[in-house]
């Protein structure tokens, strides 16, 4: 479907573009180079990168609420830190046997790892829904249900493709791991060039310049 590509293209091409316009800080701190955007229509956007590997950790999002203030931070990728509340009853207190979802990608793959799920992996099916364009996860006993989307493929007008997807099981843990497209891949490529242009520090916490 030469349309479809054509479209898909456009879309990579148009969401690098419209980062590459934001406005850009980062920050070395510890182990990671943490940038922030601040994108032309007001949304905010925090990546967080390993130093060695340069393999995204986390990626969260802010957006200005209807009255224009700040709104929280929504976590995409990566561990979502929430600070500790007392609870007044029992009935309200997290367990901590619950699945857990967490998305860690890898350099080649998005990735999901679902701790606190104790099934064999042929109690797990995992499907590509076009309509709603998310990753589907149930189980044969019907103990779990979830449903996955990838933000970064939606950005660029990208469908879902079930060949992509792939799952494996241990310690309790089910990884669903969906294959980055070559597009994703580019983009990434290029946009971590973008990135290098933006002066920084080597040692101690140090602000990078603006671009």
């Amino acid at each position: 479907y030469p349309e479809n590509m054509a479209a898909q293209k456009k879309g990579f091409e148009d969401w690098l573009q419209i980062l590459k316009k934001s406005k850009k800080t980062c920050m070395v701190q510890g182990d990671r180079r943490k940038v922030h955007y601040l994108l032309q229509d007001g949304r905010e956007l925090v990546e967080e990168f390993d130093l060695k590997g340069g393999q995204l950790m986390v990626r969260k999002w802010r957006r200005k609420t209807k009255l224009g203030r700040e709104g929280s931070w929504e976590c995409e990728v990566g561990e979502s830190y929430h600070t500790p509340i007392s609870l007044a009853t029992e009935q309200m207190t997290a367990s901590t046997s619950n699945p857990i979802c967490v998305r860690k990608d890898t350099v080649l793959s998005f990735q999901w790892r679902i701790r606190n799920l104790p099934f064999p992996l042929s109690n797990y099916s995992v499907s590509i829904d076009d309509a709603k364009e998310c990753i589907i996860i149930k189980t044969v006993n019907k103990k779990y249900y979830k449903k996955l989307h990838i933000p970064d493929l939606q950005r660029c007008g990208q469908a879902l493709s079930q060949e992509a997807l792939s799952i494996a099981h241990a310690n309790n843990t089910l990884v669903v791991t969906y294959k980055k497209p070559d597009d994703i891949l580019k983009l990434e490529k290029e946009l971590q060039a973008e990135l290098k242009k933006l002066k920084t520090e080597k040692e101690g916490d140090v602000e990078c310049n603006q671009s």
